[in-house]
């Protein structure tokens, strides 16, 4: 086994769960995903709502590949709500996907894979090519550094289709967070859009190839076609706040 899955290496997560949510927490200062138990399919955090905003850019995703599971709130998301899209899904901490039963991740199917692996190497060796490429990737010490490295924005960019986009969840206080921007523009040649999560504490940052971030017309919001209508409601406030950037975006 290499080093770096070794489940000695990794810290083991808890859950902490009150009378309406379940939350998964290396610290409890700090909450890594978090399920509404009156429905555990739903989006509770801000700011994974944010990043199905991929959805105004990509409206019909049919292959997704995410680095992270944590409390699986996007991969169930997914794979409820868009039928078509086939998910992959990249863990390196083995504790962490021993949680998914009680997180209520679905078993692996003929459309949701999760893999214990490194994000980093999954990236660079993969031959596929991915519509959608969701970067989410935290442990104990926050985000580790070969999942920020100009190495391995450059190979997301190799990993996506054209017209593909990928999505990353930043924290704004992290003391290289310039630099880690800096890099997924340099990789994505500026093809890049920065929403805040609404509550200053995490930046969801949108990049694309091929021009995916030029097909959406500042201010119109939509529900895209892959989209199970049943979603929808939960996620328009994010579409909105993601069409309000691209406006002042292209504002001069």
């Amino acid at each position: 086994m290499p080093e770096t899955l070794d489940p000695a290496r990794h810290v083991k997560p808890f859950v902490y769960e009150t009378l309406t949510n379940k939350a998964l927490h290396f610290s409890i200062a700090e909450i890594q995903s978090r399920m509404r138990l009156s429905d555990p399919f739903a989006l509770d955090l801000e700011y994974t709502r944010t990043m199905m905003g991929f959805l105004l850019f990509q409206p019909d995703p049919r292959q997704i590949a995410m680095i992270g599971l944590g409390g699986g709130s996007l991969a169930k998301f997914c794979h409820r709500y868009l039928p078509d899209a086939c998910i992959e899904v990249v863990e390196i901490n083995p504790h962490v996907i021993a949680l998914r039963e009680q997180f209520h991740v679905p078993p692996d199917d003929a459309r949701l894979r999760v893999l214990h692996g490194d994000g980093a190497k999954y990236v660079r060796d993969s031959a596929a090519r991915v519509d959608v490429l969701v970067v989410d990737g935290f442990d104990s010490d926050g985000l580790p550094g070969q999942l920020c490295s100009q190495r391995f924005y450059d190979d997301c960019f190799d990993m996506l289709a054209p017209g593909g986009v990928m999505v990353v969840n930043l924290h704004y206080g992290h003391l290289h967070y310039q630099r880690h921007l800096d890099r997924i523009q340099r990789s994505f040649d500026a093809a890049v859009l920065v929403v805040d999560d609404g509550e200053l504490s995490n930046s969801i940052v949108f990049a694309g190839k091929g021009g995916a971030l030029d097909r959406v017309a500042p201010g119109l919001v939509r529900r895209p076609s892959g989209l199970a209508r049943g979603a929808a409601d939960q996620l328009l406030g994010a579409f909105a706040q993601v069409s309000r950037a691209l406006k002042d975006r292209g504002t001069p």
